[in-house]
């Protein structure tokens, strides 16, 4: 038996709505992966503040904030995040994990200064 032109298009369009349910499903499974994306690396850069300078934890928010927003905004900062950028690469010190002394002295930046003023 042959199908109508009615029950083609109901058929049809019965195929349309399961694609838009399934592109709706992969819609929905992009922004999870990537918010457990982030969620793995606010956590991961975290710990990582936290194990280089252990007083963070003691702030609260608020005063992380503070900190956050004091030592981020500088124009320093902005330096440094642009030397490090701008070089595609890791300096040896922060590849080690030694990236700051105990004076607290960021040794990876100012070692690529000084590369950078002796032409190496």
């Amino acid at each position: 038996m042959s199908k109508t032109t009615t029950e083609k298009r109901m058929n049809v369009e019965e195929q349309i709505k399961q694609l838009e349910n399934q592109r709706k499903q992969l819609i929905q499974k992009e922004r999870d992966e990537e918010r457990k994306k982030r969620t793995h690396r606010l956590c991961k850069r975290g710990g990582i503040a936290e194990k280089l300078l252990p007083e963070l934890a003691a702030l609260t928010d608020e005063q992380f904030d503070i900190f956050i927003q004091k030592v981020l905004l500088s124009e320093h900062t902005k330096r440094v995040i642009a030397d490090i950028t701008e070089q595609k690469t890791i300096p040896p010190a922060a590849a080690q994990g030694g990236i700051f002394t105990k004076q607290g002295k960021n040794t990876a930046v100012s070692e690529t200064a000084e590369a950078e003023r002796s032409g190496n």
